[in-house]
């Protein structure tokens, strides 16, 4: 059986806090509208929540980009040429990697991913099913460049970025998002990418706010984490889950709303709220296909294959990393 090696990046203080996670938090709740990157879900309660979600039956993205790569697969498989380096950013559970790998005979397994409890858990799983494939897990935050190893700088590389995390993001961080994984994986990859397509507003907020509260819980827990990570005294049964659809950002918005007015502490610094204020959590920004193609042109990628389902319901997009060029 291959050896799963794994390579952790990141960074922590004298207490044993991790910098950017703090950064992040005390600078989000310090502003007028409180956020919380949406990255910082992931611990492993908040994978193993997030995993309860893709099998909701009102939630649908993760089905249906699974159906699309089974269907697909050969056909990318062409376009890519075989034995690339998978480099899977956000991989989580790596629940479709194994359609990925099978198709194009991977030469090795880079999954990049913040929770990394979680990911060398999938990373063992996946291992044993692939025991011939090197795999290295490197936890890490992708959103900037993150280095390979380097008897793998060499090879050639796909990306994938599955589940329309990009989505995510306001526009300018999931370009920004885009060039770091362009400076990630070099000259000549390519990148296989899910985006969630707009649809039906009604269906879109059940998909975030489910009859049976996972993904309140799975919000909930981002207060749970930063009580045990970062020495907070939240209450987090004086919050509730909020989703809701922003017409002017075509996206699905994540909140926490205080039930009752309230005070508290993260890492000695202390924070007010308002009965009815709110934390901002996630986005979840739905595209069309044209707008798709667009960010990923902006972010330094050529589009130039893409499959829809029936439905419509959902877009994967693969594209090549464009030649740098000093004129328009």
């Amino acid at each position: 059986m291959a050896v799963a090696a794994d390579l952790k990046i990141v960074d922590a203080d004298d207490r044993g806090f991790d910098k950017s996670f703090l950064a992040d938090v005390l600078t989000g709740l310090s502003e007028p509208q409180k956020a919380v990157p949406a990255r910082w879900f992931y611990d492993h309660a908040g994978s193993e929540l997030f995993e309860e979600i893709t099998t909701l039956p009102e939630y649908d993205p993760t089905r249906t980009e699974t159906a699309l790569l089974a269907t697909h697969g050969r056909e990318i498989a062409r376009l890519v040429g075989h034995g690339q380096t998978v480099v899977e950013f956000g991989a989580g559970s790596a629940a479709k990697t194994p359609l990925l790998l099978r198709e194009i005979n991977a030469a090795a397994y880079v999954p990049i991913d913040i929770s990394g409890e979680f990911m060398r858990e999938s990373s063992k799983a996946l291992a044993a099913k692939f025991p011939d494939l090197p795999i290295v897990s490197i936890e890490a935050n992708f959103m900037k460049p993150v280095s390979l190893p380097a008897s793998l700088r060499d090879s050639r590389k796909l990306g994938f970025f599955p589940g329309s995390t990009i989505g995510n993001m306001v526009p300018g961080t999931a370009v920004d998002l885009l060039r770091a994984m362009r400076g990630t994986l070099g000259d000549h990859a390519h990148l296989l990418i899910g985006f969630d397509r707009v649809k039906d507003i009604a269906r879109l907020v059940a998909a975030y706010d489910d009859a049976r509260g996972v993904t309140a819980r799975f919000n909930l827990n981002l207060l749970t984490r930063i009580n045990r990570e970062l020495d907070g005294d939240i209450p987090v049964d004086q919050f509730r889950h909020v989703a809701r659809w922003n017409a002017d950002w075509s996206r699905i918005e994540m909140h926490l709303e205080a039930r009752t007015d309230m005070t508290f502490l993260v890492s000695g610094q202390p924070f007010r709220m308002r009965r009815g204020e709110t934390i901002h959590t996630e986005n979840s920004h739905k595209y069309s296909p044209d707008q798709a193609r667009l960010m990923l042109q902006a972010g330094g990628w050529s589009p130039f294959a893409q499959w829809s389902d029936a439905g419509e319901n959902f877009l994967v997009v693969l594209a090549m990393a464009e030649t740098p060029r000093s004129a328009p």
